[in-house]
């Protein structure tokens, strides 16, 4: 156990030393966002899902980013437009890691981004007749995209732009081609998290509603299934997809890592949800399920200890036949996550961890870490709200910090304080803590690994962490602390 794991903090005066650097009212705001878990509560009891306060610097994203960086993005086999100024078009460039098969500029656009580029005269003029020449030029340029996204930023809500009626007369010019007006504004709600919410009610508008079951020819089997919410960063839905197919069952789709129109069209179809990312896709999970009847189970693979729950779960909602292939899939991997855990954990054992991700994995890596034997004592979410923190009681010990859309400051002081062995954010906060002399992996999109997801993740998920923390850099600079000492 590294010297850092001895030190013992009280969350509750740490949270309030660190307050006091705010103006009065700030830290009043502030304070609501902020506190430490007692074991036997229901809930972790920090305000989420609230506006940041101007001048106090937040992580967040925006509605955009929810909509054309996470849900609409990796659909491959459309072209997804970035409606607005080149600045937001740029962002979109630099995508994550949603790997997938095909042709990019043929049958699939992943990792080729769309932008009407306004300039000032589009603003005072407005983008229409622009937007219907670039739907235009997207058909003779790559005839075989299977629909189009309008991603709108910022600009397009402020002068009014009327994209469902360009998108209708297009759809209608070019013969029923599925074309979608998002309305994901970035300054739409709080965060990302509303253009999550924007996103998954246009693939309930535009594609369910839309769809013609004549021309939707599918067979479906009683084993049939769809990856909900998996962006298959660094080739985690495939990962997932193995040890589903393994235990019986039928992958019809996969939302929205590798996944495609046909796909989405055919979820309705489904015998049960499989649900990963909750907060980025349980409004249309929910949907589905009053609409079409189809349940739908979250699920956590990462690390064999959630793994196996997972998987006994899902298989809950077949007949025995799966069940017992569930167990022969369990048994077949578990020399492997054995032989992973007798390599790493001696080395990792008592390793403290603090995290600050969005979606789901701040509360579901926890697990992974722990079949390590490495301890969880911070986490948060940017962009959670309350049921994500309800739900983050289920993974997390008495004493752990929580902490919702922490600022710059405060996840530095908390790291001063706490001195964790390694820190697991995004890219805005790697180069911080690296450079203050704290290992980092970041947590977003593996730090351009992975998989993590499913047993053969867990072995990279295991090897990145040690590879993190006992890399002999770290013998060549000094945490703030160390300084001190």
């Amino acid at each position: 156990m590294s010297a850092t794991a001895e030190v013992k903090v009280n969350g509750a005066e740490l949270i309030q030393e660190v307050l006091k650097a705010y103006p009065e009212k700030s830290a009043k705001k502030r304070a609501k966002h902020l506190n430490v878990y007692e074991e036997g509560k229901s809930e972790c009891d920090v305000k989420s899902n609230i506006k940041s306060l101007p001048g106090v610097m937040t992580i967040r994203g925006c509605a955009y980013a929810g909509s054309k960086g996470v849900v609409w993005g990796p659909i491959k086999d459309m072209v997804h437009i970035s409606h607005g100024p080149v600045g937001c078009g740029q962002y979109s460039w630099a995508s994550r890691r949603n790997y997938y098969i095909g042709t990019t500029g043929i049958d699939t656009f992943g990792t080729m981004q769309f932008t009407s580029d306004f300039q000032e005269k589009d603003i005072v003029f407005g983008g229409d007749k622009k937007l219907e020449k670039i739907i235009d030029e997207i058909q003779v340029l790559f005839p075989l995209n299977k629909g189009i996204t309008v991603q709108s930023e910022c600009p397009i809500g402020l002068i009014g732009d009327d994209i469902e009626a360009v998108s209708k007369k297009k759809a209608k010019e070019y013969e029923g081609k599925v074309i979608v007006p998002v309305r994901c504004e970035g300054f739409r709600g709080v965060s990302q998290s509303l253009g999550h919410h924007i996103a998954n009610d246009a693939v309930r508008d535009f594609v369910f509603d839309k769809t013609d079951p004549e021309k939707n020819k599918f067979e479906s089997s009683p084993y049939d299934v769809a990856i909900i919410g998996d962006y298959n960063i660094g080739g985690d839905a495939w990962s997932s997809r193995i040890l589903l197919e393994e235990m019986g069952l039928r992958v019809i789709a996969q939302w929205s890592g590798d996944g495609s129109i046909a796909e989405l069209e055919n979820t309705p179809k489904a015998k049960l949800n499989i649900l990963h990312c909750y907060r980025s896709m349980n409004y249309i999970s929910r949907h589905m399920e009053e609409k079409y009847g189809i349940p739908w189970v979250e699920y956590n693979f990462f690390g064999p200890s959630k793994i196996e729950e997972s998987l006994r779960k899902i298989a809950s909602f077949f007949d025995d036949s799966i069940k017992e292939k569930t167990e022969q899939v369990i048994a077949k991997y578990k020399a492997l996550t054995d032989a992973v855990i007798a390599k790493y954990k001696p080395r990792l054992q008592g390793k403290k961890v603090m995290l600050f991700v969005g979606g789901l994995r701040p509360r579901h890596v926890i697990g992974a870490y722990e079949d390590l034997g490495m301890e969880v004592v911070g986490t948060g979410y940017e962009f959670g709200h309350n049921d994500d923190y309800q739900r983050t009681t289920h993974y997390v010990k008495d004493g752990t910090l929580i902490y919702d859309d922490v600022t710059g400051y405060e996840f530095e002081k908390f790291v001063e304080a706490v001195q964790p062995d390694l820190v697991g954010s995004g890219i805005k906060e790697k180069y911080v803590f690296q450079k203050m002399g704290v290992p980092f992996r970041q947590m977003h999109s593996w730090d351009y690994s992975g998989p993590y997801h499913g047993y053969d993740g867990f072995a990279i998920f295991a090897r990145d962490m040690d590879m993190a923390i006992n890399n002999p850099v770290w013998g060549l600079t000094k945490a703030p602390w160390q300084q001190a000492a």
